[in-house]
């Protein structure tokens, strides 16, 4: 099969970090995971040498027409997102939202495909300081302002920064599962898998000791997801009050523990579902849901997908990227 073509787009005054985010994730070998990576090209905006955060300049072998390739097209954020971006680079974003091309964007990146016109009726999310201005000038998409990444199928969109590497383990999980995904991110040094819906900050920060408390509490419960939790032996485990719980969880996380719990499970579940060697029984009760159709129920609502067709698509002896 053809392998799956990632193109990042780059351009004057290129934000430096969020570009080498997407390197790191598709440009390198990764012989280690056993699966056929993806191949990894950069195309240019605009002819010449580019400037970039930091001092440096980038000279890229292709120009726009790569586009026309690309199976995801990677755009790490955009120089200004007061200017508008060249007629040529919105009629190629459009041609490739056309024929289906994943599209990601990081932090202002979210600009391009709005001018574009490809986000009427969607729902996207980028960094919490662009979120009013992005909302005011295109009001017909729905701006999710505090979220990590919004993940819309063909779209995902990403805060700034660091929360685009959080959007690229995700497709990458999306594409090879949950066991590559990880093996990844501990390449990387960075967590394995945080929840697109979570806040990009916390907006009242927590006391040292009860931050502690709660990253305690939330390592517990994913070591231990088969107890019977419930919000209050989460609260009693971290010595807080059933109030306090939710109110720093969802100042953390974005969600209320009940939601948060879940989430982990289906996590867990995701993982477990990968590996032929446990039955959709013993998955539910590994993974804390208690029984097949509690597990059946909180992944088809978060995951989009059965137990069953998860597995097939994802199963270590199975997995292949289209």
């Amino acid at each position: 099969m053809k392998p799956h073509l990632v193109v990042a787009l780059a351009y004057d005054q290129l934000c430096t970090f969020e570009f080498g985010c997407t390197v790191e994730l598709f440009a390198l070998n990764r012989p280690e995971l056993g699966v056929d990576w993806y191949e990894f090209a950069v195309c240019a905006a605009e002819p010449g040498k580019l400037r970039a955060a930091g001092g440096i300049t980038v000279e890229v072998p292709y120009g726009l027409e790569m586009l026309d390739q690309a199976d995801t097209i990677i755009i790490p954020g955009w120089r200004d997102a007061d200017e508008m971006p060249p007629p040529a680079l919105l009629e190629k974003i459009r041609l490739a939202h056309a024929r289906g091309a994943r599209i990601c964007t990081i932090c202002s990146g979210v600009f391009i495909l709005a001018a574009a016109g490809i986000l009427d009726g969607k729902t996207v999310t980028t960094h919490w300081r662009y979120a009013e201005k992005l909302l005011r000038r295109y009001p017909e998409i729905t701006v999710q302002a505090n979220a990590l990444y919004v993940d819309q199928g063909q779209i995902m969109t990403s805060a700034g920064s660091a929360a685009g590497l959080d959007m690229l383990l995700h497709l990458v999980r999306k594409d090879y599962g949950a066991k590559v995904a990880n093996m990844v991110a501990q390449r990387l040094v960075v967590p394995p898998h945080r929840e697109g819906g979570q806040a990009q900050f916390v907006p009242r920060p927590m006391p040292a000791d009860e931050h502690a408390r709660l990253a305690k509490l939330m390592d517990w419960v994913r070591s231990n997801p088969a107890l019977p939790h419930n919000l209050a032996s989460m609260a009693k485990k971290a010595a807080m009050s059933t109030r306090t719980l939710q109110r720093h969880f969802k100042d953390s996380t974005g969600m209320a523990p009940g939601e948060w719990l879940i989430r982990e499970r289906v996590a867990i579940a995701k993982e477990l579902l990968e590996s032929p060697a446990s039955s959709l029984p013993q998955v539910a009760e590994l993974a804390g849901f208690g029984s097949e159709e509690s597990l059946r129920r909180h992944f088809r609502r978060i995951v989009a997908n059965s137990p069953g067709n998860y597995r097939k698509q994802f199963s270590i002896d199975t997995q292949t990227l289209a």
